[in-house]
């Protein structure tokens, strides 16, 4: 019986331990941002990105796609990406402006969605706030 005992411990452990790992998997953020999450099931492409520092600010521009959802788990849609950017963002300390851009720190994020055959392409904008009309909300 106390076998029986050990051997369901250990697989208990094992699992809890399993689980761990599986969270323990740290978050992707875009490249050339410090603090910019990657939603899952968008895949940036690297190779589009750009970024450099101008006189009033910096420059940093991402673009990341995914697959229409189409009722299938892990696929994204145009409004499941501005859901879960104006969930994330403001714990970042980004104001949300307007539909898809966002605020802090002298700096403009805009975030542009479009879908095209089956796929959610995401642009990322980071700009210095002078000179960025934004739109009412």
């Amino acid at each position: 019986m106390a076998k029986r005992q050990t051997i369901g411990v250990i697989l208990l452990l094992g699992m809890f331990l399993l689980a761990l790992n599986v969270r323990a998997e740290p978050a992707a953020f875009l490249g050339g941002f410090e603090d910019l999450p990657l939603m899952p099931g968008l895949v940036e492409d690297e190779a589009a990105g750009m970024e450099f520092d101008a006189p009033g600010g910096r420059i940093v521009e991402a673009i990341a796609t995914g697959r229409v959802s189409g009722g299938v788990s892990g696929g994204v849609s145009r409004a499941a990406v501005l859901t879960f950017y104006a969930s994330t963002l403001p714990q970042l300390g980004w104001r949300d402006e307007s539909h898809g851009l966002f605020s802090r720190e002298g700096e403009i994020l805009k975030l542009e969605i479009s879908e095209n055959g089956g796929v959610v392409t995401v642009r990322f904008a980071v700009s210095p706030e002078s000179g960025v009309q934004q739109t009412p909300k």
